[in-house]
């Protein structure tokens, strides 16, 4: 019986300095792709909000238009930036992800896209649970006072190497996404996330180990370097963890490309030691892979 991940690849993760000039940061980042696929490759992830600043005075100003798709040039620089140079590179790019309008709803969302090694538009995400927090004496942020979530799980086939599935930051705190996905039959969770100086610190490298700890699947946290001149100060620290939660790589605060090799059968291996799969009681408690799931907006 094949495994979840067919053949084994190289994951890049750019953890990608950005500024206030649009073009500039797609500058960067294609600079930044094309290291990344020089350097083997195949899957290359970039941060949350890698075309803009983060922060929601921001999205209005940065966003662009997907739909209908495929958008012009005009209404989306990124999304042809993002597709010429998957099919350049012949990789799978995942753009951590964009403000988005969306003309239909009138609406802004925090929107990731996955093209394909010849360009393609495989997936969009936007993110479902929005980053509202409020720590007394640290930080208030409230996405919601100008984005709206997207209504999906987004689960992608890479026809190579299997099913992945993709979610923005905040989406990580709610397991339930990462089981679905699991369950469904992902071999890899990523998360482009731009967690802060509070939250990262206690958080970060705890939320992606107990997502892949709860699934037994790889898991990759892909954040912006940190920039303590900015509006919002990201945590950095990119990270790739493997099916029995030890943590693969892990980049500083500073802008550079982690690297990890994803192996065929080290999810079947970790499963056969510490069984879980086998041992749920879906006579005691319900299968949330089994309800109501939207796999389309």
């Amino acid at each position: 019986m094949a495994g979840l991940l067919k053949k084994p690849f190289k994951l890049a993760l750019i953890q990608l300095a950005t500024g206030a000039d649009k073009a500039l940061n797609l500058t960067r980042a294609r600079s930044k792709v094309l290291e990344a696929s020089k350097a083997g490759a195949s899957l290359i992830v970039l941060p949350e909000c890698f075309n803009s600043p983060y922060g929601t005075q921001y999205f209005p100003k940065y966003a662009e238009t997907l739909l209908p798709s495929p958008p012009t040039p005009e209404q989306s620089p990124t999304y042809h930036a993002l597709s010429s140079l998957a099919a350049e590179t012949e990789t799978y790019l995942l753009g951590g992800s964009i403000p988005e309008y969306g003309t239909e709803t009138q609406k802004y969302y925090n929107t990731s896209l996955l093209f394909g090694p010849a360009g393609e538009l495989l997936s969009t995400h936007r993110k479902v649970h929005l980053f509202d927090i409020d720590i007394p004496g640290k930080i208030t942020f409230k996405e919601s006072e100008v984005l709206s979530p997207g209504n999906k799980v987004s689960l992608i086939d890479l026809p190579p190497y299997g099913k992945i599935a993709m979610a923005i930051c905040y989406d990580i705190r709610f397991p339930e996404l990462a089981t679905i996905a699991a369950r469904q039959g992902a071999f890899l969770l990523l998360y482009p996330g731009a967690f802060n100086l509070t939250t990262g610190a206690l958080h970060w490298s705890l939320q992606a180990r107990a997502r892949a700890m709860d699934n037994q699947v790889y898991v990759g946290l892909c954040s912006p370097a940190r920039d303590m001149e900015a509006t919002y100060n990201a945590w950095g620290h990119s990270m790739v963890v493997d099916p029995n939660a030890e943590v693969l790589v892990e980049a500083g605060e500073g802008e550079e490309i982690v690297y990890a090799d994803l192996k065929e059968g080290r999810i079947e291996e970790v499963r056969k030691g510490i069984p879980i799969y086998g041992q749920r009681r879906f006579d005691v408690y319900p299968d949330v892979s089994k309800g109501d799931v939207k796999y389309e907006e």
